[in-house]
């Protein structure tokens, strides 16, 4: 599935529209791994892990001479100039799909994952799906957007040119897919060419050729992964209660009781919106970090803190640092903190 616009007057810019789904069916092809599709979407392939290994190692370079050739067809004229075509990304996107066998699977979780999904996510998580640091200064859009199409309903995260968003393909498959129309808005470590004419390794923006689509790969995945790490979160009721109890109980360590996390209790309600925000997702947090949410603490107070939220296993020390990183049960705790502080506990106190 692609398009080409050819332009009729100078300087003759070609936009090249092409579906990189089309590419893997080609190269299954090729290998004889036999695979359905529905659109642009696979349902079904015989062989996952070798599609995903033929995905994540498709060459930019084949599709640079790709494009030289439909320039070469296309759009012949520019030959004449002695000129050739420098490859540019408009806008991009990459999507991971999770496929269920049956619409019915899929169907049962949908609704909680999108309603949960509306409600919990705030900008500081998007922030940190799309691998940023909340930063103050940041005067771009950043919040949600929910649609119901014909198609079905998705919602979109959205900050600035780029976002993330989940919808369902034919009630079967469940895609997470991060866009953008602004490369340089992802950085990486890569090396730099100042106007002295010196070059540098340094972290810097994304150069907009198409020679950064196997990088922005890299970083799209773990965009994805990020977001279906969360929303994976989401379970059903009985797990869920078994979570509650896990963390709500008293544990006790070393001969010393550690009071469970409450719910209902505003206090406890606050430590877990602060300490497991989503800023803290990717980059951890220090005791200085949560004095500044929490600036009624003193340190003392919160190396406590620490230990009882470590004791009831929703973080986790790095090494012989004094960084702590969010466990997986403790998203999944502040999912459910969220969801109950925005569906349950607002509401109530409206009547």
């Amino acid at each position: 599935m692609s398009y080409i616009r050819v332009p009729t007057w100078c300087p003759f810019k070609l936009q090249v529209y092409f579906n990189g789904h089309n590419i893997l069916a080609n190269e299954l092809d090729k290998e004889e791994i036999s695979y359905t599709m529905i659109d642009n979407a696979f349902d079904s392939i015989s062989d996952f892990e070798r599609a995903q290994e033929i995905s994540d190692n498709i060459d930019v370079k084949k599709i640079h001479k790709r494009f030289d050739e439909i320039a070469k067809k296309y759009c012949p004229v520019y030959s004449d100039f002695g000129q050739v075509y420098h490859w540019s990304i408009m806008q991009v996107e990459y999507a991971t799909d999770i496929v269920f066998k049956k619409q019915k699977y899929l169907q049962s979780i949908y609704s909680d994952l999108i309603t949960t999904a509306i409600h919990t996510v705030k900008p500081e998580n998007i922030v940190t799906f799309l691998g940023k640091k909340l930063d103050a200064k940041y005067q771009g859009e950043v919040g949600n957007n929910y649609n119901i199409r014909i198609q079905g309903s998705r919602i979109k995260h959205i900050m600035g040119k780029s976002s993330i968003k989940m919808y369902d393909k034919f009630g079967k498959i469940l895609r997470v897919e991060t866009t953008t129309n602004d490369v340089t808005f992802f950085k990486h470590y890569r090396e730099v060419e100042h106007r002295d004419g010196s070059r540098t390794k340094k972290t810097a923006p994304l150069k907009k050729n198409i020679y950064s689509l196997s990088v922005l790969k890299d970083l799209f995945k773990a965009s994805n992964k990020r977001y279906i790490e969360f929303i994976s979160a989401i379970d059903n009721k009985d797990a869920g209660r078994k979570r509650l109890e896990k963390v709500s109980q008293s544990k006790k360590e070393n001969d010393r009781n550690y009071k469970g996390f409450n719910f209902f209790n505003q206090t406890d309600l606050s430590i877990m919106l602060s300490v497991l925000k989503g800023q803290f997702n990717i980059f951890g947090f220090r005791n200085a970090d949560i004095r500044k949410l929490i600036p009624l603490l003193n340190p003392g107070q919160v190396s406590r803190l620490f230990k009882r939220l470590k004791v009831h296993g929703l973080i986790k020390k790095v090494g012989k640092t004094y960084k702590y990183y969010i466990t997986k049960l403790g998203k999944e705790v502040v999912l459910t903190a969220q969801k109950l502080k925005e569906t349950v506990l607002i509401p109530a106190l409206n009547y």
